[in-house]
């Protein structure tokens, strides 16, 4: 079965050579060049992974990004023509795994693709469970429990509690974390980290609040506490 990739991107032309390129390397494409319309084939056709422009007519890509984190761990490459910081840690914060700028090379895109969906496909240790405190991760179904409570994660921030919870006590600095859950070939920058560190803390502070599961240790990075 083909991996389905939607991209929703409202410049026409951008989202033909996007799609060609993706046919071209054996995806299968599907296009939207609207959030709401995007919302919609999202819904229906349950992509693998989606390529989600920010800059959008009508719901914009944040807006969009929002809604299918309710509910759904589907990949997110945010896509934009925007430089702020800002703009960049809000995506991360709403769970974007991958953040491309403008102007860019299809062939990144592709590799980006390919990147964020081995990732979201690999095991980070050949362990089948990890327990971490009263926590529960399941490397197989890529589930976390904690107290009997399933927590939402993304797969970004998923990745980032199995690599820590794999090796509870060691400190891993931030580019370690970064090459071991977004990849060598990742861009990005280590300010990335420390956004998918606070997302995920927050996660499991409402469920609870009195442990300390991911420690900072300054100047050097950050560990689990087993």
């Amino acid at each position: 079965m083909m991996t389905t990739v939607l991209i929703i991107e409202d410049e026409v032309n951008l989202n033909k050579i996007l799609s060609d390129y993706l046919e071209h390397n054996g995806f299968r494409a599907i296009s939207a060049h609207t959030g709401r319309k995007g919302l919609r084939l999202w819904q229906e056709a349950r992509p693998d992974l989606i390529l989600l422009d920010l800059n959008l007519p009508g719901m914009d890509g944040l807006d969009v990004a929002r809604m299918i984190r309710k509910t759904s761990r589907t990949p997110i490459i945010m896509v934009t023509a925007r430089q702020e910081e800002l703009d960049r840690l809000i995506g991360l914060e709403l769970g974007a795994d991958d953040y491309i700028s403008k102007p860019f090379s299809p062939r990144e895109v592709v590799a980006r693709v390919k990147a964020v969906l081995r990732r979201c496909g690999d095991q980070p240790t050949i362990e089948k469970m990890l327990q971490l405190g009263a926590m529960s991760i399941d490397l197989e179904s890529y589930s976390v429990e904690l107290n009997g409570t399933k927590l939402n994660l993304t797969p970004a921030e998923f990745n980032l509690l199995a690599q820590l919870a794999g090796r509870p006590g060691k400190v891993f600095s931030r580019l370690e974390l970064l090459q071991a859950t977004q990849g060598a070939c990742y861009k990005g920058y280590e300010r990335t980290i420390d956004v998918h560190i606070m997302n995920l803390r927050q996660k499991i502070r409402r469920i609870d609040p009195d442990t300390v599961y991911i420690q900072t240790v300054f100047g050097q990075g950050y560990r689990a506490l087993g």
